[in-house]
Formats: structure tokens, C-alpha cells, sequence
């Protein structure tokens, strides 16, 4: 896992190309005008997903992992806790395999991410984003899938 500023996404480029094809994307689309939905990036390779939501109290969500992508999750405006775990002894309560996610109930460390911020995550991180930070807010955000 990661989490860092947008600004300091040049340092991960060197991660691999389908990582830089992500940034790539995330640093020259005009995000703030984007509708939510759904954009191919690189041929089912990478995709992005732009959603907009209020953020809910930790009660109501759930840790989720995914086994053939990981996530660059770009917080575009607003702010949330995301809560992280690592995927050892953990149980799904939950598959899906055709849509590429579990769910997981289980401890977590919450984590702040704000507009600029970008967290990425490995198969082997769990993660709950959604979980608001003192009161529900507004967050728009973009999910690039990197198959792996």
C-alpha cells in the first residue's frame, strides 16, 4: 500500500508502465469535469472508474480485496477515512470472482485521504474507503484498475 500527494506521483512511475499509463491519466485528464462512470484506458488493461458519493459512518462498510487488479483510488475533491488491513488470516465473507472482489469483516487501521491525495493498493491490502471523518461529506474520486 500506498498513500501519498499527487504531486509526488512521478516518484512511482518507475513501478512499471501500466503504473505510469495510471498517472499518466490521473495527472492530464480535467478530473474536476469528468462525469461519473466508467473509461477504458488501455484496452482492459487499465480502466478508470469515476464515482461520487457521501461518505458513511465505518459501521456500514466493509474491507474488499481484489486478486486481479490493484487500485489507484485518487480522492478528486473531498475527504474520507479509508480503513486498511493486510490480507493474512483474513476469512471473505463474500466473492465474487467474475466482478474481481471480496469482502472481508475485520479489524482496521483508518487512514485520512483528502482532494490530491492518492492511495494505491495490492492485492494483498485490504482496504474500506467511504468511512467519513467527523460527519458525512461529499467525495468525488477516480478508482484506476491496473490488471496484474
Amino acid at each position: 500500500m500506498i498513500i501519498d500527494k499527487i504531486e509526488n506521483s512521478k516518484l512511482y512511475v518507475n513501478l512499471g508502465a501500466k503504473i505510469a499509463k495510471s498517472f499518466a491519466y490521473i495527472n492530464e485528464t480535467d478530473l474536476s469535469r469528468i462525469a461519473v462512470g466508467k473509461y477504458e484506458i488501455d484496452n482492459g488493461n487499465i480502466f478508470a472508474i469515476v464515482q461520487k458519493y457521501d461518505t458513511r459512518d465505518q459501521s456500514e462498510c466493509k474491507l474488499e480485496g481484489h486478486w486481479k487488479h490493484m487500485d489507484i483510488q485518487y480522492i478528486i475533491s473531498g475527504v474520507e477515512l479509508i480503513g486498511v488491513a493486510t490480507l493474512i488470516n483474513q476469512i471473505p465473507v463474500y466473492r465474487n470472482e467474475e466482478e474481481d472482489y471480496a469482502l472481508f469483516e475485520g479489524d482496521s487501521t483508518l487512514l485520512r485521504v483528502e482532494t490530491g491525495m492518492f492511495a494505491i493498493f495490492f492485492p494483498d491490502d485490504l482496504h474500506m474507503p467511504g468511512v467519513k471523518l467527523n460527519q458525512i461529506s461529499p467525495v468525488k474520486k477516480v478508482v484506476v484498475k491496473v490488471r496484474i
